[in-house]
């Protein structure tokens, strides 16, 4: 085995896991999250831009007013998950710049003075940090249900402003009763590596 990571690490963040559907009603605590974040923060990014927000949808109003916007087969899932984060991408991520990459801070002005090239860079890059945030529930022990199937545009209005661009909703909890669908195939290591 190449992987320095042992095998049951490997199962828990890839091999077994896979999109849950179901969950129990086993609440998913503010330690948990806090402790998931404190580990994926430290995902690379370009010039350690840092564009994901997390909106915890918590409250039974706000999860209301979220299940309205989600497509018809993921309206269920929502509903009933323990805990559902919306994940957006800042689009004035630049102004942290300055403190967040004190090598070259100029990087705010000389590369993301307008905004397409910063929408560009906080889609990109917070969708980085979207895929290292679920691995971080799975390590956590927990599921995530990540989803595209929603009214962008609604959510975005209900939860966010315009400097906001939201990326996906993800269930997150315990796994509950028929949680998987059959895992899916993956294209083969010849089909994806090419060497040059």
């Amino acid at each position: 085995m190449s992987l320095v990571l042992d095998s049951a690490a490997q199962d828990l963040l890839f091999r077994e896991a896979r999109t849950a559907n179901t969950f129990t009603d086993e609440p998913v605590t503010e330690e948990q999250v806090q402790a998931i974040y404190d580990l994926v923060k430290y995902g690379p990014t370009a010039f350690n831009q840092t564009p994901l927000r997390i909106t915890l949808v918590r409250s039974p109003e706000a999860r209301e007013r979220l299940v309205k916007h989600m497509a018809e087969g993921n309206q269920p899932k929502t509903s009933t998950a323990p805990l559902v984060a919306i994940l957006s991408a800042d689009n004035e991520f630049h102004e942290e710049i300055p403190a967040l990459f004190p090598a070259f801070p100029q990087a705010k002005d000389l590369f993301f003075a307008e905004r397409p090239v910063r929408e560009q860079s906080a889609v990109l890059n917070a969708a980085l940090q979207a895929a290292y945030f679920i691995i971080g529930i799975r390590a956590a022990g927990l599921a995530a249900g990540p989803m595209t199937g929603l009214d962008f545009a609604g959510v975005q209005k209900e939860f966010l402003d315009a400097d906001h661009t939201p990326l996906m909703v993800v269930n997150i909890g315990k796994p509950g009763e028929d949680a998987w669908y059959p895992r899916g195939p993956r294209l083969a290591y010849d089909e994806v590596i090419t060497t040059v």
